[in-house]
C-alpha cells in the first residue's frame, strides 16, 4: 500500500522558514514527479513546486520562486519543502503528491497526480 505522510507544518512569523517532508512508503517513484500542492480556507488547490524524483530536475510556481525549494533524499524516499521568507499569504493545508506527469506543462494539474498525502497545515502570522 502506497503512502505519502507529511510532516513538518506549523506556526510561524512572516519571514520565517518551515522545512515540509513527505515521507513515501509502499513502492519506488523512481519515474514520477513528486509535487507540493497547497490550499487556502475557500481558495482552490495551487501548485507550488514539482522535482522528477529521478534526476532531480524542479519545477516552482512564480508565487514561491526564490523563496521555497523543493528537494528529495532518495536513499530516504522523501521528499522536502523548504519555505523562506514565509508570508501570510503561504497560509495553506500543503500537500505532496505524486504522480507520472509526462512534460513539465503539465506538472500544475493536480488531477495527473496518482498519490496524496493528508496534508500539513502551514499558518504565517504578520
Amino acid at each position: 500500500q502506497v503512502q505519502l505522510v507529511e510532516s513538518g507544518g506549523g506556526l510561524v512569523q512572516a519571514g520565517g522558514s518551515l522545512r515540509l517532508s513527505c515521507a513515501v512508503s509502499g513502492r519506488t517513484f523512481s519515474s514520477y514527479h513528486m509535487g507540493w500542492f497547497r490550499q487556502a480556507p475557500g481558495k482552490e488547490r495551487e501548485f507550488v513546486a514539482a522535482i522528477r524524483w529521478s534526476g532531480g530536475s524542479t519545477y516552482y510556481a512564480d508565487s514561491v520562486k526564490g523563496r521555497f525549494t523543493i528537494s528529495r533524499d532518495v536513499a530516504k524516499n522523501t521528499a522536502y519543502l523548504q519555505m523562506n521568507s514565509l508570508k501570510p499569504e503561504d497560509t495553506a493545508v500543503y500537500s505532496c503528491a505524486a504522480g507520472r506527469v509526462y512534460g513539465s506543462a503539465y506538472l500544475r494539474a493536480a488531477s495527473l497526480y496518482d498519490y496524496w498525502g493528508q496534508g500539513t497545515q502551514v499558518t504565517v502570522s504578520s
